[in-house]
């Protein structure tokens, strides 16, 4: 199976000049038999809105805004699932409790024929969300992929912390989502932030951000610690993180695709804290034991 993690720095409101940056680094990249796309939380309107006013201009309507419409049309093209985040607008009938209108950080799953197969709604919103988003109530998300790629498991950025970093540590709520799932494979579009200071992101640009990197996969602790029956089962774990300086967020890039399976970590590929590229990577199918690539 080959996972591809498309890192950039997307421009706060800029949606077309983001749109043509996301296009010219995958022409750049030329990428082929990609099985699965996955880009950051939020790609293509950026991330650090701070009120419901600022970011009104920018929501779209449910799995059918531009950036939906962008998924489609590379999902065609290159064959492949694709998965984004996008900020989402969900108009209700002028009778509903809700009023008229709920806004979301969500993102879409677009299958190889452009269908939109899965709209999730960010189930722990940070703090930046609560300015204008409301929290996804359907939990987080899981479903099959056909084609025999197996079953995937979706979270976005915050859902990987304890819930408003209220909930205990230990309790690492999308671990078991993706154990309960009996997920193959778990994505998360990111926005993630960096605690290193802001000129590493140029100094460093091609370094990945190493504390990040362990702290996303002690968040997975649960998976580690998961036994099977026979040889352990390995989980896919994919994290496409943004770069850049946004207003006075500093984001960590660091994107990287990582096999976990019992006691074990397999580093399958991993960008740097600053680097706009597309990470392409062949991770094991479900059920194999090696690195395979899709015919």
């Amino acid at each position: 199976m080959r996972i591809a993690c498309l890192q950039f720095n997307p421009q706060l409101g800029n949606v077309a000049q983001n749109l043509k940056r996301a296009e010219t680094i995958i022409s750049q990249a030329e990428p082929q038999d990609i099985d699965l796309l996955i880009l950051p939380e939020m790609a293509f309107s950026g991330y650090n809105f701070n009120s419901v006013n600022e970011i009104n201009s920018h929501l779209e309507p449910t799995a059918a805004g531009p950036s939906t419409v962008w998924a489609r049309s590379i999902a065609r093209r290159l064959g492949c699932y694709v998965a984004l985040g996008y900020p989402e607008y969900c108009a209700h009938p002028p009778s509903s409790p809700l009023g008229s209108m709920s806004r979301y950080n969500s993102a879409v799953l677009v299958s190889p024929k452009g269908n939109v197969l899965a709209n999730y709604r960010k189930h722990f919103l940070f703090t930046t969300d609560e300015s204008w988003a409301e929290e996804g109530r359907e939990g987080f998300f899981s479903g099959d992929l056909p084609d025999g790629l197996g079953r995937l498991a979706m979270g976005i950025c915050m859902d990987l912390n304890p819930r408003r970093f209220e909930t205990p540590f230990e309790k690492y709520e999308f671990a078991h989502h993706i154990l309960d799932s009996k997920a193959d494979i778990a994505v998360m579009p990111m926005a993630w932030l960096t605690s290193q200071p802001a000129e590493s992101l140029v100094d460093q640009a091609q370094v990945p951000d190493a504390d990040t990197l362990a702290y996303w996969i002690k968040r997975l602790q649960p998976v580690l610690d998961q036994s099977g029956q026979g040889q352990s089962k390995e989980t896919i774990f994919v994290a496409c993180n943004r770069i850049g300086i946004e207003r006075n967020a500093c984001y960590a890039g660091t994107s990287v695709v990582v096999g976990v399976s019992k006691g074990k970590v397999k580093v399958y590929g991993c960008l740097g804290r600053g680097t706009e590229d597309l990470l392409v990577c062949d991770v094991p199918g479900p059920g194999k034991n090696s690195a395979t690539k899709r015919k």
